[in-house]
């Protein structure tokens, strides 16, 4: 059988993969490219609505972007590149927004007031050194922050009503904090591409065979899972963007930049609310501090969501841990990710993280009753009945050798590049789909570099995302004027 020839393979049908496709499409037209997804449609795995907190993050709530240093400062360095590269997404969706290429943007990003809630006196003394440092900076000018009961009243009813008047709590707010429905906008940008020349989906098609041949394009062997039918794909450029499924894959690759990673399986359920009367009294994302031995992703919030045009009110997550790499993956896939290259490393983080297994293990044994207490330091009135338990996605937090051969277990995203830059991988988790087009700009700069410096690409990218190849970090006048467009474009608007 001939192989299909394509210039690029897309392995995954998430919000990254179609966010680097959406991009390719837009710099060059005549590429070939061919999206493979093991499921039956798009979007069905962690860029899923209900498989992740749909928080666009900016770093204006999560309290773990901004940790406490052991002499009581707070470092913010985290919060504005995560900011930044939130801002790059904005950027790119606006675009795609003002061209027609997505529909009305409340069908997948709505305003959501980000906030962040505390108690106690540690907690108070915590935040508000934390709002000083943010509030100073030009990319969290607009932050706010109140002690006052009658102003908690206004922002968080739900929160605080019925609270002990004497517990001592403080609040931050963004009023432009955004919920984003990663599963509509993906769906969005495939079925865009679905109408372009020289693009095709295969569904229900897991990747089997992966291999590079000596010319240096790649083979890509699939599946078809309703018919048995095996594809044969050759292509110059392989990007692995399959969330949990992207380590094997790595590692099936042989690309000797794969060597000494590993992954930590974890995963997560929510506590949802349906009840119209309670979701109408709560409209913002509010985060708290992690427990003590909780893994960032355990960052407990209480958020509106809208997801498939219907809100709701989601609260967690809970951890626990599983030995599958994907929701719907095996029971071995820790175990087959165990290579001789990394054995070492996982054995390393293994023995040193035993308080996190712990408190994973007990976040599984948890009753309804037990979660629901949970909730109660957020909303003190919550109700057991109105609450259900819902499954959330799989996350594979990435372990990689450190300079000493042991182990270090990461809590963000990495892209894993081939030397020859034709294959790339994206490992890891938070902050994840928010940031999804800097990190494929990223791919695109390391990948497809010689085109990236081209005058034709250059300043296309700059179509694209207007602030390219320039820092909003130090740039102020270059934050206001592409905040004023995205929050314009994307109708994020505050009253």
């Amino acid at each position: 059988m001939a192989a299909r020839q394509a210039d690029v393979v897309l392995v995954g049908g998430g919000v990254m993969s179609a966010t680097l496709g959406m991009m390719l499409r837009q710099l060059d037209p005549s590429l070939d490219i061919v999206m493979v997804e093991r499921l039956d449609h798009v979007a069905h795995e962690s860029t899923d609505g209900w498989n992740n907190a749909g928080t666009g993050h900016a770093g204006y709530c999560e309290l773990n972007y901004t940790p406490e240093t052991a002499d009581g400062d707070v470092t913010i360095d985290r919060a504005l590149a995560i900011n930044a590269q939130f801002e790059v997404s904005l950027q790119l969706w606006s675009y795609l927004v003002e061209q027609g290429i997505l529909p009305e943007p409340s069908s997948f990003i709505n305003r959501t007031p980000h906030q962040s809630f505390v108690w106690g006196e540690d907690g108070v003394a915590f935040l508000k050194r934390r709002f000083e440092k943010l509030k100073a900076h030009h990319l969290f000018r607009e932050m706010e922050y109140t002690e006052s009961p009658d102003e908690l009243k206004e922002w968080m009813p739900l929160i605080v009503q019925n609270r002990d008047p004497m517990q001592k709590v403080a609040a931050t707010r963004i009023k432009h904090g955004s919920d984003v429905d990663f599963g509509s906008l993906t769906r969005s940008m495939v079925e865009y591409l679905e109408t372009q020349p020289n693009f095709e989906l295969m569904l229900n098609s897991p990747v089997h065979y992966l291999a590079q041949r000596d010319n240096g394009r790649w083979k890509v062997r699939v599946r078809d899972q309703n018919t048995g039918e095996m594809t044969k794909l050759e292509a110059g450029f392989v990007f692995l963007g399959a969330g949990g499924g992207a380590l094997p894959l790595l590692q099936k690759s042989g690309i000797e930049e794969a060597r000494g990673y590993g992954g930590f399986p974890v995963s997560g359920q929510w506590l949802v609310c349906q009840n119209p009367e309670v979701v109408a009294k709560h409209h913002s994302k509010v985060y708290g501090k992690a427990p003590i031995g909780a893994p960032p992703m355990s960052v407990p919030h209480l958020d509106t969501r809208i997801i498939n045009g219907e809100p709701a009110l989601l609260f967690g997550p809970f951890a626990g841990f599983t030995t599958r790499f994907l929701k719907q993956g095996s029971v071995f896939d820790l175990f087959g990710s165990v290579k001789p290259n990394n054995l070492m490393p996982m054995l390393s983080v293994s023995k040193t993280n035993m308080d996190l297994t712990r408190y994973l293990i007990k976040e599984v044994f948890q009753t309804h009753g037990e979660r629901v207490e949970a909730l109660r330091n957020f909303f003190p009135d919550a109700l057991e009945k109105n609450w259900k338990l819902q499954d959330a996605g799989q996350r594979v937090q990435i372990i990689k050798k450190s300079a000493d051969g042991r182990g270090k277990l990461e809590f963000g995203t990495e892209i894993v590049a081939s030397k020859d830059g034709s294959l790339a991988a994206l490992l890891g988790a938070s902050p994840g789909a928010s940031t999804a087009a800097n990190a494929m700009i990223n791919v695109l700069e390391r990948c497809f570099a010689d085109k990236m410096q081209t005058p034709e690409w250059q300043e296309r990218m700059r179509e694209l995302v207007p602030s390219y190849g320039q820092s909003l970090v130090d740039d102020e006048a270059l934050l206001n004027s592409v905040r004023e467009r995205t929050l314009t474009s994307l109708q994020l608007k505050s009253d």
